[in-house]
């Protein structure tokens, strides 16, 4: 097999007769669905279809660090607002997201900012980075996608009192790379912003919501007469443009997310709305355009900042994890601190109301329902909280929870020094049984106003490095050192398509330790887009399986006995 110069990169086609142990064609069992009895219950649903893919193996940096803590680097980037102290909104800060803009196997990082210009940081290897501005502030969340289908991660940015910008990865190196356009017949402002093939005809749909609160403060009563919001919307793709359909003409949205809220295997919507606007919740019906208001749980965050989706418990379920204001502790010193700004914030308390100040983990039980489980699982509590995401971060096989916060206001927080609520980013460790306790031994309880954030592995070497975006103060890196566990990275490509990285990809790894489950999507947490290379940690003794993907489109490619510390890279021709 050819080993490509300079990147250890092994060339594998699937079936191969020279890989032995490492490979890696369609599992034997998947293709006895198509045989099954006729009183086999189970031939009454049709065999998935089965996806032929090619694999190419890239084995994982051995690291020569010694174990330990999170180990923080400063970034060359700092989001500043327009004035010294930000005032209410500006205090929201900005994002920022992850991936591979080059082709070259690193994960690239770009950082959102307010006043200044955006970051680029080009990913050299070994934790070096390349930085270049990339147009100038007013942005305030961040994705990769591919746009337009042409094999290359697009950077696309909301901003401020203006409609979202398309920066076009044109492949070509240098300082044409980039082309700053606009989204074709998308002409809102928006606020979040989130990416899916919702209707399954192969390429990506946007999703997209306003701040109507700061809008207004902007507008003024031009808002109002235009009809005083601006609201949720899905833009269906098709061909080169967007055809819009708005589910509600209100938001005041702060995430979005993509659960399945009912269980039928369809991606629907969840829009986090701050200042306490209800959520809102819509199930996907026939057409993309058929949209169904879903009841919302008996109990939910009051102003939630940040969402997120993960299965802390390894049940192949999915929960939904929202991040509130709530303070970890409830002495008197901590109390002083909060108390004045949230009897400014929330709203007094009542029985009959669903919302409450504080993280929510939705869990949807056997009778469909969600429940909020935050008290059970010890993670209802994590302060003044913006990007909450999950991640494997111990290597051990369960999904651990990082939250950053911090609050910088002018006019909310005076009485404070500097006008600012100064509080711990917070790290909870699982359990094992989808269970959270604090792990402030891991080293990452750093106080920098955190916002945006996200998880990837930045140098290679297999586990998860977390980014933060804060405000005021320069961005940061941390580090993995903790030791322990295995891992595993997938990269999944569809060249040809319209969805060339794969997003809405579901993906489990078969262990003898259990079954771990991840998928591929664009944003996680708060204003930041998520890199699409997936991450499955294990315990170390563990033997790999099988891996399982289950593509956008519900084909299926197997993988036998997937190598220990590799990168996959799964083409689907």
């Amino acid at each position: 097999m050819a080993r490509e110069a300079g990147r250890g990169r092994l060339r594998v086609p699937v079936c191969s007769p020279r890989l032995g142990a490492l490979l890696w064609c369609m599992v034997a069992a998947l293709m006895a669905g198509c045989s099954a009895a006729p009183d086999d219950p189970a031939a009454a649903s049709p065999a998935p279809r089965v996806a032929p893919v090619r694999v190419e193996v890239v084995p994982l940096r051995d690291s020569d660090a010694p174990c330990g803590l999170f180990i923080a680097h400063d970034l060359p980037h700092t989001t500043r607002s327009a004035t010294r102290i930000p005032a209410l909104y500006e205090s929201n800060g900005a994002g920022l997201a992850i991936g591979d803009l080059d082709g070259d196997g690193d994960q690239d990082i770009v950082l959102a900012n307010l006043a200044g210009a955006n970051t680029l940081l080009w990913n050299e290897g070994d934790l070096r980075f390349r930085a270049e501005p990339l147009g100038e502030g007013r942005v305030r969340g961040l994705t990769m996608v591919d746009v337009d289908g042409d094999g290359w991660l697009d950077i696309v940015g909301t901003r401020q009192f203006e409609k979202p910008v398309w920066w076009r990865n044109t492949g070509v190196d240098g300082a044409g790379r980039f082309e700053e356009r606009a989204l074709p017949d998308v002409h809102n402002w928006f606020y979040a912003h989130t990416w899916a093939d919702l209707d399954g005809d192969g390429d990506l749909d946007l999703i997209a919501a306003s701040y109507d609160t700061e809008i207004q403060k902007q507008q003024g009563l031009i808002f109002q007469y235009r009809g005083g919001g601006v609201g949720v919307f899905v833009y269906e793709r098709r061909g080169a443009a967007y055809v819009a359909h708005r589910l509600t003409d209100q938001a005041d949205a702060l995430a979005i997310a993509l659960p399945d809220l009912n269980g039928d295997g369809r991606r629907d919507i969840w829009v986090a709305n701050d200042f306490n606007r209800p959520d809102g919740a819509w199930l996907q019906g026939g057409g993309i355009g058929e949209w169904t208001p879903f009841a919302l749980p008996e109990r939910i965050s009051e102003n939630p900042m940040s969402l997120d989706v993960g299965d802390v418990d390894n049940d192949g379920t999915s929960e939904l994890f929202a991040a509130d204001m709530k303070p970890v502790r409830k002495d008197e010193a901590t109390m002083a601190r909060w108390l004045p700004a949230m009897r400014r914030l929330t709203k007094p308390l009542t029985s009959a109301d669903p919302q409450y100040a504080e993280n929510m983990l939705l869990v949807r039980g056997a009778d469909g329902r969600w429940r909020n489980e935050a008290y059970e699982r010890r993670i209802d509590a994590t302060g003044w909280s913006w990007s909450g995401v999950f991640g494997d971060l111990d290597r051990d096989g369960w999904l651990d929870l990082y939250v950053v916060n911090g609050m910088i206001a002018a006019g909310l927080l005076d009485y404070l020094p500097g006008s600012e609520l100064v509080e711990e980013n917070v790290v909870l460790r699982n359990t094992g049984n989808g269970r959270f306790t604090m792990a402030p031994e891991w080293g990452l309880g750093v106080s920098r106003s955190g916002r945006g954030m996200g998880m990837a592995d930045l140098d290679g070497d297999g586990d998860l490095d977390i980014v933060v975006n804060n405000l005021m103060t320069p961005a940061q890196l941390f580090e993995n050192r903790l030791c322990g566990g295995a891992s595993l990275l997938v990269d999944l490509r569809m060249p040809g398509s319209a969805n060339t990285h794969a997003p809405g990809a579901e993906l489990s790894l078969k262990t003898s330790a259990g079954a771990f489950y991840r998928d591929v999507r664009t944003t996680s947490g708060y204003l930041s887009g998520a890199t699409s290379q997936v991450h499955f940690g294990f315990p170390a003794h563990a033997t790999l399986e099988r891996l399982e993907v289950r593509w956008p489109d519900g084909a299926v490619s197997v993988i036998e006995s997937p190598p220990r510390r590799h990168r996959l890279l799964i083409v689907r021709p």
